[in-house]
């Protein structure tokens, strides 16, 4: 055989397993959700989704709904829905939907005053997000014409009642057409008091888990060991498409559980991505990145 001959048999057999090889970090390459709507001072939604760094974008919160309240939106400084103020942000969503973000409604947060009364009241509350923030009509649509792409769970106050009833309810609206994601930002301690019957319904698509203000179950300076054990209970435990690694993006953001930049992307991230459920990071909030710049620190190991 000439070398010629040899020369083309060897680059035809690298080609041949280059096809079969894939790379590592492609395989495990996840996506940063972000919270954004509870300071005016973090840019509106169009700015966010421009920078870039988010694949996921949680508007947060409607803060209060069920047993025969009307519901409520609160997006802080951003606008005000009561005076019919945020229907500008429709353009917005319909924006960063269309660089590929998903844009989700986040229902409760750490203010507020929500419950699910029964299963009723659940589909009650499921009419009420068709109509209002997802493919159905009303006239009084709080952030207008846009279709959001699903519906974020972040229960930390009342009861731990029905919650399961509300997903159950909410995944039927896949059947309708257009794909509605349910999402779920769970505390770490497992499992969640609040969310533990709505996570085992197993219609969940992403779960953002906190793993902050928690000690026992998050980092803390030179301690990666608890964190660690608590992301494996939970990647073992709950059905979920992907799984993300929630933090705080600013050291002010909550009171335990900041994990420097460095710290994440050599001593974390690298074992998170071994799960196969690894999804990536989410962020509290939009206001603390910008303030610390997290995000742009992380990125390109996540």
């Amino acid at each position: 055989m000439t070398n010629i001959n040899l020369l083309k048999h060897v680059i035809y057999l690298l080609f041949f397993i280059s096809c079969f090889i894939t790379k590592p970090s492609d395989a495990s390459r996840g996506g940063i959700a972000i919270y954004w709507g509870q300071n005016g001072n973090e840019g509106n939604l169009s700015a966010t989704c421009a920078t870039g760094r988010y694949a996921y974008v949680n508007v947060a919160f409607l803060v209060k709904f069920g047993n025969g309240q009307t519901p409520e939106l609160n997006l802080a400084g951003h606008c005000n829905p009561a005076a019919n103020t945020c229907t500008h942000f429709g353009s917005q969503v319909k924006d960063c939907q269309s660089r590929g973000i998903k844009v989700m409604l986040s229902l409760g947060g750490g203010i507020g005053n929500y419950s699910i009364g029964s299963r009723e009241d659940a589909k009650v509350v499921t009419d009420y997000l068709w109509n209002n923030f997802l493919g159905g009509k009303s006239s009084s649509r709080p952030l207008g014409d846009a279709v959001l792409d699903g519906i974020d769970f972040n229960i930390e106050l009342g009861s731990p009642q029905h919650w399961d009833d509300l997903a159950r309810s909410l995944s039927k609206l896949s059947h309708r057409g257009r794909k509605v994601y349910l999402t779920g930002a769970p505390q770490c301690p497992f499992p969640d008091r609040l969310m533990g019957s709505a996570l085992n319904t197993r219609r969940f698509d992403y779960v953002w888990i906190q793993f902050y203000n928690n000690p026992p179950c998050s980092y803390s300076s030179g301690n990666t060991q608890n964190l660690f054990d608590s992301w494996n209970k939970w990647t073992t435990s709950i059905t979920a498409q992907k799984i993300f690694l929630g933090l705080p993006a600013a050291p002010e953001a909550s009171g335990s559980g900041y994990i420097p930049p460095d710290v994440l992307t050599s001593q974390i991230l690298p074992t998170l991505k071994k799960s196969r459920k690894y999804g990536g990071v989410m962020l509290w909030s939009k206001f603390w990145d910008d303030k610390n710049g997290y995000s742009s620190s992380i990125l390109a190991s996540v």
